[in-house]
């Protein structure tokens, strides 16, 4: 039985539990948030009695198995290091690290403790990305992937939403170095590291503030982003993040042969053969055979939803479920971590090209941070 405990006890922290209670073999003992009250609002509803507001406390009390860590990005990296340092595995909440150097740090830290992290890219593992790989992985594409396309719509909702973070520079989505964009494109961009190259030639990033978030308040914070990626073997990925664009969520992958789309939207997977037709064959076949797999995806999806298969947290479910069986098997984890390096890596880029100033004066100033912590005296 593992013994599970979640950190931070805001909205994402209900998915979780609503996920592990799906999972045999677990249990939640413990719950920490700075606001106690949190934590033990989120233990009445779930039937936790072990409630904290302080991380150390918890770690020496409880001794958990498995943290969950799902507090804002900026707490990410010393939260989930001081669980490792106390024996525990970690599970931490998008984006993994705010810097692809914290992001290093902390997995070699868990490889020198024999301790398992992961990260929740739980679109990872939806039931369309699932089939997906299977197809990938028996040729279907007929070789490696040539091109991929990540498109990864996010909905403002109304005003008082967006003007909760732009109406406060000290807001937390504001103080990272990618503000929006860094809190969610990391689901996109994991989309395609999967199937690039850790050697990268080319990352070019645009990036502007749309209408709507203009008439709402402050120009520097960015909701269009625009991104070209190629690696060394000549894998090239385009990558679009959209506050305007609605109800787009795939990632296109197209091969020497075929292609496919995965729509996590309607958790539908898509596949286009390129055979060509002769005359006007071209006009009919194709479409019909389009439609035949839309009609596939929706006899599938209602199969799965009879077997209980089809539910919104499925890909965290399935995630978290990976997660605990490489625990306790040893084997590797669900995410391999030259994907959460990537991912960090190219995100990195990305806010350098698009936030140059606001990347370069938080760099100088870790940079300051680390010689100070260098100067300063061993307390023995």
């Amino acid at each position: 039985m593992l013994r599970i405990a979640i950190v931070g006890c805001g909205k994402v922290a209900d998915q979780h539990v609503q996920a592990i209670h799906r999972i045999p073999d677990c249990e939640i003992v413990a719950l920490c948030d700075r606001e106690l009250l949190m934590a033990k609002q989120l233990g009445e509803r779930c039937g936790v009695s072990a409630c904290f507001s302080d991380l150390k406390e918890m770690l020496h009390a409880v001794s958990p198995d498995v943290v969950h860590i799902t507090t804002p990005p900026q707490s990410h990296y010393s939260l989930a290091a001081e669980c490792l340092n106390a024996g525990s595995h970690v599970y931490v909440e998008k984006p993994f690290t705010i810097t692809a150097g914290e992001a290093e740090s902390l997995i070699q830290r868990a490889e020198d403790r024999g301790l398992r992290a992961t990260v929740g890219h739980n679109y990872q593992f939806t039931l369309e990305m699932l089939e997906m790989r299977r197809l990938v992985k028996k040729g279907f594409l007929g070789g490696e992937p040539v091109h991929l396309e990540s498109y990864w719509s996010y909905d403002l909702g109304d005003s008082r939403y967006a003007s909760a973070f732009l109406s406060n520079r000290t807001h937390w989505v504001r103080q990272l170095p990618g503000q929006l964009f860094q809190n969610i494109i990391s689901h996109g961009i994991a989309k395609l590291t999967e199937f690039l190259d850790d050697e990268l030639v080319e990352i070019v990033a645009t990036a502007h503030q749309s209408e709507q978030l203009r008439s709402l308040g402050p120009g520097d914070v960015l909701d269009e982003l625009r991104v070209l990626i190629r690696d060394e073997m000549g894998t090239t990925a385009f990558f679009c993040f959209s506050t305007q664009i609605k109800g787009l969520n795939q990632l296109r992958i197209y091969g020497p042969a075929n292609s496919m789309i995965a729509d996590i939207i309607t958790g539908s997977l898509v596949r286009n053969d390129s055979r060509p037709y002769k005359s006007y064959l071209t006009y009919f076949v194709p479409p019909l055979k389009n439609a035949r797999e839309h009609l596939r995806n929706a006899r599938r999806n209602v199969a799965n939803f009879a077997r209980r298969r089809l539910y919104q947290d499925f890909g965290m479910k399935e995630l978290i479920e990976r997660f605990y069986s490489s625990i306790r098997s040893g084997g590797e984890p669900p995410i391999a971590y030259r994907e959460i390096l990537l991912i960090a890596r190219i995100m990195d880029e990305i806010f350098a090209q698009i936030y140059p100033d606001k990347v370069s004066n938080q760099a100088a100033s870790a940079h300051r941070e680390n010689a100070r912590k260098r100067l300063q005296p061993s307390i023995q």
